[in-house]
Formats: C-alpha cells, structure tokens, sequence
C-alpha cells in the first residue's frame, strides 16, 4: 500500500505540472486573428503568388467535398492548386479535372514513380513543389481537408506579418460517429501533448512541429533547407518539415482553426486504429526500449490514478477497517487517485470544447489513452512481424 500511494501521489504531482508547466499545452488559444474585408495585409496588387501541392492516392470519393472549397478562396493574389496523383486506381485525377475544369486553378499531374529510399507521400509533394514554379509560399494540403473562404488570406496575411517560413493550423477532425466523438478528440490532445504549441510557436525552443493537413510553408526558406531531399524518407512529414525549417533558424507557427476541417470518415474503430498504428511506433523510432518506457509511462499517468481511486474508495466502503491503519491508507489513495484524475478531466476539457463535446467525456481519458496504448502496441507488433499496416493500398 504505502509504494501504491507514493507512485499515485507523484502521478497527481505530475498531472500538477502538466497543468501548469509544460507548454501550457492542454489550450487551444493559439490561433490566427481573422482577415475580414481591408484588413492588414499586403496592398491591393501585392499580395505574393501561392501555389496550394495535394498530394492524392485514391481520393476520388472524398475530393467533391474538398478540392472546391480550396479552389474557391477569396485570395486576392495569384493562386493555384498542383493535385498530384499518386498512383490511384480509383479516378482521382479524372474526378479532381472534372471539379477543377471551370475554376481556372486546377493542375493536376502523375507523380512518377518514387525513387529508393522516398516515402510515398513526401514524394508527391516534391513532385507538386517541382511543378509549383516560382510562388512564393506553396501551401502542403491533404486531399481531405476543406477550407473556408478567407483561409488562404489569414495564413498569407499571418506569415508576412510574422516572417514565418512555415505556417501550420490544425485541422479540425470530424466527430460524429461514435467511435470518432471517443477517440479523435485525445488524438489532437495527445499531439499537443507531445508538441506543445506555444513550445513549437517560441523562437527560442527547440520544439518543431505541423499539421499536415495545412502547411503554408515560404519558398525560398524551404529552398535554402535543401527542399525536401533531407526528409525524404519521413514518415511523419510535417514534424520532419518543420524540425527541417526550425533546425536552418526559421521560426515555424502551428495554431488551432475551426475553418479548416478534415473531411476524413473514421466510422469504425478498426479505422481509427489502423490510422494511429501506421505511425504511432515510428514516433518512437522503431525502439522497443522507448516503447516499453511509453506503456509504463502511460499506465502510470493515466491508469493508476482510476486504479488508486477504485480501490481506494473500496477499502473505505468495505468498513472493516474503519479507523485502523488501513481506513487512513485507503484514504490517502483514493485523495490521490482522484486529484489526479481530477486535473487530467481538466486538461482535456479545451479539446473537447473545440470538438463541441460534452465536458462529461472528460473522465474517460484514462479509457481513451488504454486504447491509443494498445495501438501503439499493435503498431510495434506489426513492425516487428514484417506487416506493417496498410493504408490507402500501401502498407
């Protein structure tokens, strides 16, 4: 009993410093200030060429939802989109000419087959960015991302005013189905947990990180990091873009939006799980020392304090040993179990909010984080099997 409290005391303690001391990385205030009619900006006739890269592999079903909310920004400089179709079987590059024939801004081209040693998708988006021509800033985005219209002006507008090289929001993800209102929400959570972005947003830090999903990075900053050839093989792109641009000495931005939605359907949890699974062990670099140090570390964090309170509170229901030494013991526990439980419900709640979610779903991270555990561990396991896990065609 008494080394179950002390290691539930120390979890509540480190929730205490989560709260207060890492990053702050628990809110969701770090946004762009609107563009709203003649806002600050560049002048009439100045505003600098854009060129948006998407890379796409069988993305046929979900481009009419996205590619003309992209293709219809209210931008008031030069502006066009390069899809870049990567290998689909489906009719992605028939289906994104069709939508793009009347807007004037569309390219779309064939990636060629990519050479040893690229992954797949940052492949494509050099062979967007070899296309792009001479834009000053070329916006990274998903084929499942939808826009608002004055997107593309705010992050322009943000990225001069800040002499940003790369600008990232965070999409929104969808949270409708059941399995996506449990889960999705703690994927952005964990994230920011990991990156905090007031970290990733201070010039000082060293902490680098995007969102894939929207990358407003400057041309000629990415160029003189040696493009995208020194991440190639980067299966987590955007926080290799962005630890690649912070490393040369430029300073990055990463924020929250509700104008920039994810369109993605995750409406099963085998979904979901296999989205987590493709990258959560090469977050941790293919290391089975730095996996076990994660699980342990998650269950610490997050189990023991729901372990402490259950068993706590049963001691003192049970009666026996009112007043005794165990009744004090068991007192300890649970006040221990429950503040940690208590400031972890509370970090969670901004995430929920943004999400439109119920603040009651807050005590569930512990179940939550059991699960993303699991597919860490499920990822690893398909690692060290050879498997790997498929998406999109490719595993």
């Amino acid at each position: 009993m008494p080394a179950l409290i002390a290691a539930s005391v120390l979890a509540a303690a480190a929730w205490v410093y989560l709260l207060a001391a890492h990053g702050q990385y628990w809110r969701t205030d770090q946004r762009l200030p609107p563009v709203r009619g003649q806002a600050p900006g560049p002048a009439p006739g100045a505003w600098p060429a854009v060129v948006a890269v998407v890379p796409a592999r069988n993305e046929a079903a979900i481009l009419p939802e996205t590619l003309p909310t992209l293709l219809a920004q209210d931008y008031a400089g030069p502006f066009r989109v390069i899809l870049v179709d990567d290998d689909s079987s489906d009719g992605t590059a028939r289906i994104a000419a069709d939508l793009g024939r009347n807007a004037g801004r569309l390219q779309v081209v064939s990636a060629r087959p990519a050479p040893p040693g690229w992954a797949g998708k940052v492949w494509a988006m050099a062979e967007g960015l070899r296309a792009a021509g001479e834009a000053r800033y070329v916006l990274f985005t998903d084929a499942d991302i939808g826009y608002a219209p004055r997107t593309l002006a705010e992050l322009v507008t943000a990225a001069e005013a800040r002499g940003c090289a790369l600008l990232s929001q965070m999409a929104l993800l969808r949270t409708r189905a059941f399995w996506e209102r449990l889960l999705i929400p703690a994927f952005v959570y964990f994230f920011a947990q990991l990156y905090p972005f007031r970290r990733v947003n201070g010039s000082r830090s060293g902490a680098a990180a995007a969102a894939g999903g929207c990358m407003l990075a400057r041309r000629d900053a990415l160029a003189r990091a040696g493009g995208l050839e020194p991440i190639k093989g980067a299966r987590i792109d955007d926080v290799a873009l962005a630890g690649l641009l912070k490393r040369s000495g430029h300073e990055c931005w990463l924020g929250f939006t509700a104008e920039v939605v994810s369109r993605r359907k995750y409406g099963t949890l085998g979904e979901i799980w296999a989205m987590v699974a493709r990258s959560a062990y090469t977050q941790l670099r293919h290391s089975p020392a730095a996996l076990a140090a994660t699980v342990i570390g998650l269950a610490w964090l997050y189990l023991l304090p729901v372990a402490a309170t259950v068993t706590g509170l049963a001691i003192l229901a049970d009666g026996s040993a009112a007043a005794g030494p165990d009744h004090r013991a068991a007192a300890w526990l649970a006040a221990a179990g429950l503040a940690g439980w208590a400031v972890m419900s509370v970090t969670y709640l901004p995430v929920l909010r943004l999400n439109r979610l119920s603040a009651a779903r807050a005590p569930s991270l512990p179940l939550v984080a059991a699960a993303y555990t699991a597919m860490t561990i499920s990822s690893a396991w398909r690692h060290h099997r050879g498997r790997g896990v498929p998406w999109k065609g490719r595993v």
